[in-house]
């Protein structure tokens, strides 16, 4: 890890840019979260201890920058351009957890967007100039996502981007209230030398952060 983590790190590509999670952002987060969550809450993981209770926004954001602070997680926020403005509007959230290092040099990555930008290649993109950014500019060697079989949705996104199918983990995640199986998917650094985005896109465009 030495010399190769740092935090915080803004990614970019178009008119789409990953950043850091912050605890201004609960408006817009409460806002965008209110109105997916009939869409979000079957795929939600949730606490499995008897009668245990979600995080507060504030106990969140702070448990994941101390987990950035240590090198083990890049929680952002995927935002958008607003049309004809400068300004950048938040449609998703992406976090890479369980950095490991060393011998290992793998992370899982995990990820949602508004409903409204379903369809759209937000998904995909966001995932792609994440892994990017994880395998170029932090120097990991795997990246795992892992889906629940009935999430067809999320299955697209890494079908789209070339993420193996590694196999079935039993009651692998505790999700809207049970312990649910998930498929596991992964892909390594060397499989994709290009890049992630530049694959994605058939361009020569990369993914560029700072």
């Amino acid at each position: 890890m030495a010399g190769q983590f740092r935090w915080p790190v803004v990614v970019s590509w178009g008119d789409l840019r990953l950043r850091p999670l912050a605890r201004g952002d609960r408006r817009e987060w409460d806002v965008v979260r209110a109105r997916n969550r009939e869409w979000l809450d079957p795929w939600e993981a949730t606490n499995p201890a008897p009668g245990g209770a979600a995080p507060t926004f504030g106990q969140f954001v702070r448990t994941l920058d101390q987990q950035a602070r240590q090198g083990t997680a890049l929680p952002f926020v995927i935002t958008e351009r607003i049309p004809g403005t400068e300004q950048f509007g938040l449609v998703g959230q992406l976090t890479v957890s369980g950095i490991s290092w060393g011998s290992f040099l793998s992370a899982s990555l995990g990820y949602w967007v508004d409903r409204k930008q379903a369809g759209r290649g937000v998904a995909p993109m966001a995932v792609a100039m994440a892994t990017d950014y994880c395998f170029q500019g932090l120097g990991l060697h795997r990246m795992e996502i892992n889906i629940r079989p009935e999430n067809t949705k999320s299955l697209r996104v890494v079908e789209k981007l070339g993420f193996r199918d590694e196999g079935l983990r039993k009651d692998f995640l505790h999700i809207d209230g049970r312990w649910t199986d998930h498929r596991s998917f992964a892909i390594t650094a060397p499989e994709v030398p290009e890049g992630l985005v530049r694959r994605f896109t058939a361009s020569d465009r990369p993914a560029v952060w700072e």
